[in-house]
């Protein structure tokens, strides 16, 4: 809120600040007599026909009308974080991607368009970091194209909530009916106190994810492009913890990339949950990323697993931005 010299609350953004992050107050029903204000932070995307359109950092739209505001100014970019590695959203964006690659990639200007037969969003979306090097309209037609050939649904994965993400993007995929279907967020946090623990169990570590490992990983029936895709990455190691037959107790699966170490598919037997076989999985993996130069850590986390969000906070992690999983509109005729 901005409030002048004489008390009196002023409005001192215009449509000249779209792309910047402002924080507004509006009037809820300026007809419904008293005053009931709402406050929303975000990044302006859009100022049109007495619409403000305004995405949130989680990645919410909210559609203000121009009548109702009371007040509004420019603020900061992006919060200063308080703690945890410092990382712009540009270079964690290659780290995931080198963390997680496609079977085939093309470039599109700056953006990639990634594939791998279907198995992830993540291996079979666009990364869509800069300029195409065509109109929007034109180059998420060459991308609907290039996924069609391929018999996949054509996704982009966005991101919101931090400096140099895409809040102008996703505003503009919605104004085209692009749907989103998952939204998640990328937590980071210093590597040296995930590995800290002392060891209580045995944790095997290995190169490659064996059939005891893939037995316990989520993802059933395995193809040669999904072990493709787990195994990419610059230094990739793959965790168990011997269970009582054949298949693990727990596994994890982390990639060292320069100073950069990635936590990923921490599974644990739901029979033996809450014995920290995750945290030793973890350690074991952070442990050996140390020895290989890294400092710092992250991990993705849906918004939803109120379990592994206490554990990574509980190691020191914390929310840096949330990412998007947009997908092509439906046709008139019902397919893609």
């Amino acid at each position: 809120m901005e409030i002048s010299a004489t008390g009196r609350h002023e409005v001192r953004i215009t449509a000249a600040d779209v792309g910047k992050r402002v924080s507004v107050r509006r009037l809820d029903d300026p007809a419904v007599p008293g005053e009931k204000f709402t406050d929303t932070v975000g990044v302006l995307a859009s100022w049109d026909n007495g619409v403000l359109l305004i995405t949130r950092k989680g990645g919410e739209t909210v559609h203000i009308a121009e009548s109702s505001l009371v007040a509004g100014k420019v603020v900061p970019s992006a919060p200063a974080r308080r703690r945890g590695p410092s990382a712009t959203y540009e270079e964690l964006a290659h780290v995931c991607s080198r963390a997680w690659r496609p079977v085939e990639s093309e470039r599109l200007g700056e953006w990639e368009l990634r594939a791998a037969s279907g198995f992830t969003r993540r291996a079979n979306s666009v990364l869509p970091l800069g300029d195409p090097g065509l109109p929007l309209d034109d180059a998420l037609e060459t991308v609907r194209r290039w996924y069609g050939e391929r018999g996949l649904p054509a996704y982009l994965q966005t991101a919101t909530g931090a400096a140099g993400t895409q809040e102008l993007l996703c505003a503009e995929l919605e104004r085209r009916a692009w749907v989103r279907e998952v939204t998640a967020e990328l937590w980071i946090g210093a590597l040296a106190p995930v590995a800290d623990r002392a060891p209580q169990v045995d944790v095997e570590l290995s190169r490659d994810a064996d059939e005891a490992w893939l037995a316990r990983y989520q993802r059933k029936g395995v193809s040669e492009v999904a072990l493709q895709v787990l195994g990419s990455g610059p230094s990739v190691w793959f965790a168990k913890v011997p269970g009582s037959g054949a298949v693990p107790a727990a596994i994890g699966r982390c990639v060292v990339d320069g100073r950069w170490a990635s936590f990923a598919a921490v599974e644990v037997d739901p029979a033996q949950r809450r014995r920290g076989l995750a945290t030793e999985v973890m350690a074991a993996l952070a442990r050996r990323a140390l020895d290989e130069g890294a400092s710092a850590a992250w991990l993705q986390v849906e918004n939803e697993n109120a379990g592994a969000r206490a554990l990574y906070a509980g190691m020191g992690f914390a929310a840096h931005h949330a990412y998007h999983h947009y997908r092509e509109p439906a046709t008139p005729g019902g397919g893609r």
